[in-house]
């Protein structure tokens, strides 16, 4: 096979290069306007920060009878962003795991023990995953309303498992499908139970499943803002992405950005961490007959 000419490589690293700065771009930006000073945001280059500060972010985090800062204490409001964190915390801790759970138990329900009709209940799960999910507000809030669930962190972890368990489903249920099946009928006749090959056999094989529907998960309950900010409505039982809709834009702009900093940090991080994990996971369940 012929070298490819160079004209091909220098258009191939091109392209390369193109995309990433497309896509590495908004979070320089983010951080960029996050490390600023008000007056260089007025005054300064949009894409570069000349005299970086941790005061935006200082801010989140400040108490009420402080004044510090451009805008003073005339101008600047305190917002409870020690809770909005632990509760984000707490939802993406719960969402994930009731997520990964049900999920493992569907899948493996339908692509291992393959009941009647399993490959048209996988369909039909999937099928619900393209359903809107601003078109079931009034219902969810009706379900919510019934559980005396309003304005708690609890409804959002009923609400959250929800818009991630069908492909989660879908793509454990065809991992487990297409898992040879002589990998449990060897532990069987070893001697272990059916929980026993399942626990530490075929669930310690799909790590890398588990973790691609973990970090899906993840993603989903990250990008979240509108079901938040219409189930939260109390400042101190708010999530980052429904409490940062409350700040004023005018005044508040780069605290902010900085609170979308803090928020991105452990997506960002959790998701370059198990990446390879992830692209594993999604090639595994990707199979025929899905």
């Amino acid at each position: 096979m012929s070298p490819r000419p160079w004209w091909a490589k220098l258009g191939h690293g091109s392209l390369i290069l193109v995309a990433t700065v497309y896509c590495l771009f908004p979070i320089y930006f983010m951080l960029v306007q996050s490390l600023k000073t008000p007056e260089e945001d007025v005054f300064g280059n949009p894409f570069i920060v000349v005299n970086p500060t941790l005061e935006n972010f200082q801010e989140l985090f400040e108490r009420e009878g402080e004044v510090r800062g451009f805008v003073g204490r005339a101008l600047r409001r305190s917002y409870p962003f020690l809770d909005w964190l632990v509760n984000t915390l707490v939802v993406f801790a719960g969402s994930v795991t009731a997520t990964v759970v049900a999920s493992i138990a569907a899948g493996y329900a339908l692509g291992r023990l393959r009941p009647p009709g399993f490959q048209w209940w996988r369909r039909a799960i999937f099928a619900t995953y393209i359903v809107p999910q601003t078109i079931l507000f009034i219902p969810l809030y009706q379900v919510v309303s019934a559980l005396g669930l309003d304005d708690n962190l609890l409804a959002l972890l009923l609400i959250y498992p929800t818009m991630a368990l069908p492909f989660c489903v879908w793509m454990l249920s065809g991992y487990f499908q297409q898992l040879p099946r002589e990998v449990e009928d060897a532990a069987l006749i070893e001697g272990a139970s059916r929980a026993g090959a399942f626990f530490r056999i075929v669930l310690p094989m799909s790590r890398p499943v588990l973790v691609a529907a973990g970090i899906f998960t993840l993603g989903i309950v990250a990008s979240d803002f509108m079901i938040a900010s219409v189930f939260l409505l109390t400042p101190h039982n708010q999530t980052i992405t429904a409490g940062l809709g409350t700040f004023d834009v005018a005044l508040d702009e780069l605290a902010a950005v900085a609170g979308v900093n803090l928020l991105a940090i452990p997506v960002v991080t959790i998701s370059a961490v198990f990446a390879r994990g992830f692209v594993r996971g999604l090639t595994a369940s990707m199979v025929e007959g899905a």
